[in-house]
């Protein structure tokens, strides 16, 4: 029988940010898993905080269209064709994290921080089955013409952008070294 915290700890320190993902596709089903288990993370408010916006095979192409419309002329001539390849045939999966924008700092800060929980709760259980994911938090996010659309709705506040794929574990990067804890702790007994 495998220890649970052994399993827990192996997946915490061998997951890895995955910039380049194979083709292949993730069955919409294994994504609403991740999803279903994922939103088990902790939160302060009554309702949970987060929405989703999944952008898969040609809903892609959506995706690709609101980022580029941020471009400007210049930069549109120069990297539309690349970035439409990128996001069109490139990354699998395309998840916007959103929730609602707040005004009080507290409720904001609790929404904000409900959400990264849920967040890394996607990015262990996708590494569980072998699927990279790169949470980014691209200038586009801001931007009310990406945000219009991609479907954001008036109110809301996209904490991350996360690509979803499978990779070629061949390629990962070795993990970047970690601070011990003895170093960033203040232990006050």
């Amino acid at each position: 029988m495998i220890d649970i915290h052994e399993g827990i700890v192996t997946t915490i320190r061998e997951r890895r940010t995955i910039n380049q993902f194979t083709v292949e596709p993730i069955p919409i089903e294994v994504l609403m898993e991740i999803l279903n288990d994922a939103v088990w993370a902790p939160f302060h408010s009554l309702k949970e905080p987060w929405r989703f916006i999944m952008f898969v095979g040609a809903g892609r192409k959506q995706f690709s269209d609101a980022v580029l419309l941020t471009y400007p002329k210049d930069k549109l001539e120069k990297f539309a064709e690349k970035v439409a390849d990128a996001y069109c045939h490139g990354i699998p999966v395309t998840l916007l994290v959103l929730i609602k924008e707040e005004p009080r700092s507290k409720e904001w800060e609790e929404a904000f921080s409900a959400a990264s929980a849920l967040i890394q709760n996607i990015q262990l259980l996708a590494w569980e089955r072998s699927i990279g994911v790169v949470w980014k938090t691209n200038e586009y996010n801001w931007d009310p013409k990406f945000r219009e659309a991609a479907g954001v709705k008036p109110g809301e506040k996209v904490v991350g952008t996360l690509h979803m794929g499978y990779f070629d574990k061949t390629k990962m990067r070795s993990p970047k070294p970690r601070t011990p804890v003895s170093e960033l702790l203040t232990l006050v007994e």
